[in-house]
């Protein structure tokens, strides 16, 4: 349905008096939209000023032209019909922002606004700490999301990783459109450009600077990787940035020469002797030489006999009458 809303707006206001159809136009934007064409509204304070009146002047002129306007709204139902179908469509509520971008397109921005105030079927709720601004055409559509926000937020926090619309598991069945509109209202959940759902302090959905693109390089890739690999698959990061990043975060672990791995892969902080050590701790007995290489070399990648030169130290490990190695409980650090 093509719905020319500016045009819809200039007939409304057009047997106004000058000074309330200027008061409305500068109070909801739309003869002086913003470059983003949303919302130009100017304060009471700003028209005041140009008018040489109080502010409380001016909110009486835009309350009187209002007023005057409520007989041409009744022409409005065609355009209140098309945004209640809209809605509905949409689980009955809306992200402001994104409605106003899928209604009125790049330059009817402040027109749709405009219009949605004088529905008496469209309420807005104003933007909290944990929602946006949003439309909604009955308020329980809004306790509808915030269940099931709080639901779709607690499985993201138990299984730990961003999450495809099609694998949530909810309270109710929803369609595809309703549970991406309720999710687009939340503050604490966000999407990523991959298009899946997270917690918004995840790096996988707001990645801060090179070290969390580091991480998403890792994740994406599965592998331990060296520094200057890393380096190449981040757009735009220096060598020497990416280098420090890894050393300094304690979520990568050097497993080789210049090679990195996520610690969250299993792999143990430290040089190979304290891996041999915690290797031994965690198995919680003596282990042979064969058992050591086997293991540590999962852990890192080192030569067997960098291995077995660290096993030698005895300052660090003894070796028992049956060949078998465990850790010294006098060792030096």
């Amino acid at each position: 349905m093509e719905l020319n809303f500016a045009k819809i707006c200039l007939d409304l206001l057009q047997d106004l008096p000058q000074r309330q159809k200027e008061v409305i136009s500068r109070r909801f934007g739309l003869e002086r939209p913003t470059s983003g064409g949303y919302p130009g509204r100017e304060t009471l304070e700003s028209i005041g000023k140009d008018f040489g009146i109080t502010r409380e002047r001016v909110r009486q002129v835009e309350r009187d032209g209002l007023l005057r306007l409520e007989p041409k709204i009744r022409e409005c139902q065609k355009v209140f019909q098309y945004f209640q179908k809209y809605l509905k469509s949409q689980g009955g509520l809306k992200k402001e922002d994104i409605l106003l971008k899928e209604l009125g397109g790049g330059n009817q921005k402040p027109q749709v606004y405009f219009l949605l105030t004088l529905g008496e079927n469209f309420q807005r709720f104003g933007e909290t700490a944990d929602f946006y601004s949003l439309w909604l055409i009955n308020r329980n559509s809004l306790n509808l999301a915030k269940k099931v926000i709080e639901s779709f937020y607690n499985q993201l926090k138990e299984i730990k990783q961003p999450l495809a619309l099609r694998n949530y598991k909810g309270p109710v069945a929803l369609k595809r459109e309703t549970l991406l509109s309720y999710l687009e209202i939340s503050k604490k959940i966000q999407q990523s450009p991959e298009k899946l759902f997270g917690l918004k302090d995840w790096p996988e959905i707001n990645p801060r600077g090179v070290k969390d693109k580091a991480y998403l390089v890792f994740k994406k890739v599965g592998k331990p990787l060296h520094f200057a690999e890393v380096a190449r698959l981040i757009e735009g990061a220096l060598l020497p940035t990416v280098h420090n990043e890894l050393i300094r975060d304690p979520r990568f672990i050097l497993v080789g020469r210049g090679v990195y791995a996520l610690q969250e892969w299993g792999y143990y902080p430290g040089e190979v002797k304290e891996v041999i050590a915690r290797v031994l701790e965690e198995t919680g007995k003596p282990l042979t030489k064969e058992e050591i290489l086997e293991r540590v070399l999962k852990q890192r990648l080192v030569k067997e006999n960098t291995v077995l030169l660290n096993l030698s130290n005895k300052k660090y490990f003894l070796r028992n009458s049956q060949g078998k190695y465990w850790v010294n409980p006098v060792r030096e650090a």
